[in-house]
């Protein structure tokens, strides 16, 4: 019998096996992190810095959304950024504590989890319909949608993903620590969202799925695994959004341009309904979804999307544009995804695309001394980053950056029968239980190319030890007590089945050569990677404008001036010489794995260091650099030194902007709208409203009395499209774009607003509102501009 029809045929069976842990009845290859302890390095750094930081959080305020809802009296005050989506971080916050209970045994964590449980419990008890959330005024919401009006998702936001980080909180105190309270309450909280979801229909379903909704088929097949039940293995598949899966399965990438973290969680659930089920449809979906992603649309570090979105083959030069990189959320549910197929298929490839992200992209994204979080990691040349503080910035990636520090053991290893996975080359100790075996690994890796395992025993143990030989690395050597033994091709495991004695040693060598990858579809753009660690440079320390985030609605994004990418370090040559260059760099005294590299950078830069990405904080940086011939950077100089002259000009001139039709840009303006549409035309995303209709968003002004409305139109536009354009309710023009240019290109107007609609204002409301029987638009940009620069 299989691994899969194993776990389908055992689920009933799950509530009975007491001796193992929460965790590994859900997971079954895992080992309870509080079987797995991290050593000093990094990762231990990393786990530590974030338990201090999670003690600094006012549970009373995280907890007050769900106290409102469920008409008790708040302790505390609610958080005011990123208002509307109050109680997505109480969730995340409610996991993270129990994960990191489990990762370190800090009682004070246990003792906040124990009380967010019981007070989640009273509301779930107010209640009285098994429902727990922070949702503002989620009771109308709810009925609506039992009722089948289910288009009232778009008057919300995203509420479903919201309510699913409760979901997800609950069944982590359980997983994690074995509460059963938490888990009782988890299984009400599925019943309630089984008797929304009941009386709707599979169109009324799909339409409702087209709002983001999280995790929501991953939880229900959790809660089936849970119980056995299979009530909530259908409500899992009736969270399937048919418009993925069926594409997905089907081997058909339909991700150009849509939002990256809408998608991802879905696929996670995608993988679980596989496991539990042996659906192939969803495992077909599952692993077509991750090799897309993985290898056609990821970035070196391992992160995905820019703005939040994929970006198309032919925009992808965007992401060395765009100040808004790879999101950390994205990355943090790739990895879940990655555990998953992993337990299906114990695959090195899997485990390869585990490590890259995690060394590069998950650990850069914390702060390594006051312990902030990242949200975007741009990849543009001479950009920066800015990060969270506890207790100000309630982003969705502060919500996942809170879990991430706490899981860097889970996957160090795992488990199938007598065979033990070594996946990870951190430095930890193990203790399998369930064999009476410790086996404690040191490391210093990337700093050192090698690792040394030590196997504990009580009396003498047979099983199988299995080492991941990485796909960077062609020249790995494995010795047990001195003895090398035979290695597996790379990209595969080294087993060793034997009778192990106590202290046996087995040592890695793990050389690690140098490569540069391109951005997807991007040539003229490289990061350099040793082994598996892309290597950065650090830029320059001005103008860090917000680098610890405040507040403000948009303090997630690094709004500091952009640098020409003329003006930042370049590879000159051609890839056989740049890579020559790069082998012979010359480590820098006193700092692991730092490098300079002769002759690689012009005079200006020539003692530009190169280090892992991960570890530069606090200032612009290079991750990805313009590389092409000579001849060739001549040929672009002259064709794009002036569109990048032009393109910075008018980001000097951006007071604030919409990409509209994005969803996160939008939600961030506060649009309302009526009879709207959305989509994607020439790669770029936009909106229009039609018959009367409206859409309208809430622009900053930074308090400046004379600004113009810049707004992006094709150029060819026909049809009945007259629309009116007002400030704050006042017209401020009249326009028809239909025949208007005549011309196959984007049009940008700019419509002066006079001083008296600006004057003693920090906001406008802008609106684009249709004559009856003609659209508005579309719109596929808008910005509040300064005057031409000077």
């Amino acid at each position: 019998m299989n691994y899969r029809h194993f776990l389908a045929a055992g689920v009933m069976l799950l509530a009975a096996m007491s001796p193992l842990s929460a965790q590994q009845r859900l997971y079954p290859n895992e080992f309870s992190l509080s079987d797995v302890q991290l050593l000093d390095g990094p990762f231990k750094h990393a786990c530590d810095l974030n338990v201090d930081v999670l003690l600094q959080y006012d549970v009373d305020r995280l907890l007050a959304p769900f106290l409102k809802e469920a008409g008790l009296q708040p302790k505390g005050e609610l958080f005011s950024n990123w208002e509307g989506l109050d109680g997505h971080v109480g969730g995340h916050y409610l996991s993270a504590l129990a994960i990191h209970y489990a990762a370190t045994g800090n009682k004070e964590l246990k003792s906040r989890m124990d009380y967010m449980i019981s007070e989640l419990k009273r509301c779930q008890d107010a209640n009285g319909d098994g429902y727990i959330g922070g949702v503002p005024n989620g009771a109308k919401l709810w009925k609506e949608i039992h009722d089948g009006n289910v288009g009232i998702v778009w008057k919300y936001w995203v509420p479903w993903y919201n309510v699913h980080k409760t979901y997800a909180g609950l069944r982590d105190a359980w997983v994690y620590t074995g509460d059963k309270q938490a888990r009782d309450m988890f299984l009400k909280l599925c019943d309630w969202g089984i008797d929304v979801i009941a009386p709707l229909d599979d169109k009324q379903m799909e339409a409702m799925l087209d709002n983001e909704f999280g995790g929501m088929d991953e939880v229900y097949a959790d809660a089936y695994a849970m119980t056995g039940d299979k009530r909530y293995l259908d409500a899992a598949k009736r969270f399937a959004h048919h418009w993925l899966l069926d594409s997905m399965a089907a081997g058909v990438d339909n991700l150009d341009n849509k939002h990256a973290n809408t998608q991802v969680p879905k696929v996670v659930g995608y993988q679980r309904i596989a496991e539990l089920d042996g659906d192939k449809t969803f495992d077909s979906a599952a692993r077509f979804f991750w090799n897309t992603v993985v290898h056609d649309r990821s970035l070196s570090i391992g992160g995905n999307s820019r703005r939040e979105h994929f970006a198309s083959a032919a925009d992808c030069k965007s992401y060395a544009d765009d100040r808004e990189g790879p999101e950390s959320c994205n990355t943090n549910n790739m990895l879940k995804l990655t555990e998953g197929l992993f337990r299906m298929s114990p695959t090195a490839e899997y485990a390869d695309f585990y490590e890259r992200a995690l060394f590069n992209h998950i650990l850069s994204t914390q702060h390594p001394e006051h312990g902030g979080y990242v949200y975007f990691t741009s990849a543009r040349p001479g950009h920066y980053r800015v990060y969270s503080q506890p207790n100000s910035a309630m982003w969705c990636c502060v919500g996942t950056g809170m879990e991430n520090h706490g899981k860097y053991g889970q996957f160090i290893y795992t488990h199938s029968g007598d065979s033990l996975q070594v996946n990870l080359f951190i430095a930890s100790r193990l203790n399998w239980r369930d064999k009476g075996v410790t086996l404690t690994q040191s490391t210093s890796f990337p700093d050192s190319e090698s690792s040394r395992l030590v196997v504990n025993t009580r009396g003498k143990k047979k099983f199988k030890l299995q080492l991941r030989h990485p796909g960077w690395c062609e020249g790995m050597t494995v010795k047990v007590n001195g003895k090398e033994i035979a290695a597996s091709p790379a990209q595969s495991y080294v087993t060793i089945d034997r009778t192990w004695r106590d202290g046996d040693v087995v040592e890695l060598s793990l050389p690690m050569a140098v490569t540069v990858e391109e951005i997807p579809n991007v040539p003229d753009y490289i990061s350099i990677v040793r082994g598996p660690i892309v290597m950065g440079a650090r830029y320059s320390t001005e103008n860090l404008d917000g680098l610890v985030g405040d507040d403000g609605r948009w303090a997630h994004i690094a709004s500091g001036p952009l640098v020409s990418v003329f003006d930042t370090p370049l590879l000159i040559g051609t890839r056989d010489e740049i890579l020559k260059k790069l082998n012979n760099m010359k480590p820098v005294e006193g700092k692991p794995m730092t490098y300079t590299v002769p002759g690689l950078f012009d005079a200006k830069y020539a003692s530009l260091e190169l280090e892992p990405f991960a570890r530069i904080h606090d200032c612009r940086y290079m991750m990805y650099w313009l590389s092409m011939t000579p001849e060739q950077y001549a040929s672009y100089l002259r064709e794009e030194q002036l569109k990048e002259e032009m393109r910075l000009a008018l980001d000097r001139r951006t007071v604030d902007a919409v990409n509209t039709g994005e969803q996160q840009p939008e939600v961030d303006h506060g649009m309302k709208f009526d009879r709207s549409n959305k989509g994607n035309f020439q790669g770029e995303p936009w909106r229009d409203a039609s018959n009367g209709g409206y859409f309208s968003y809430m622009l900053s002004t930074d308090n400046i009395d004379s600004l113009a409305l810049m707004v992006r139109y094709w150029g060819n536009e026909n049809g009945k499209r007259t629309f009116d354009i007002l400030v704050d309710d006042t017209l401020l023009a009249s326009e028809n774009v239909s025949g208007k240019w005549k011309r196959d290109e984007f049009v940008n107007v700019e419509y002066p607003i006079p001083a008296d609609l600006l004057a003693g204002k920090s906001h406008v409301t802008v609106t684009f509102r249709s004559h009856p029987g003609h659209s508005a638009g579309g719109i596929y940009h808008v910005r509040l501009i300064k005057g031409e620069e000077k």
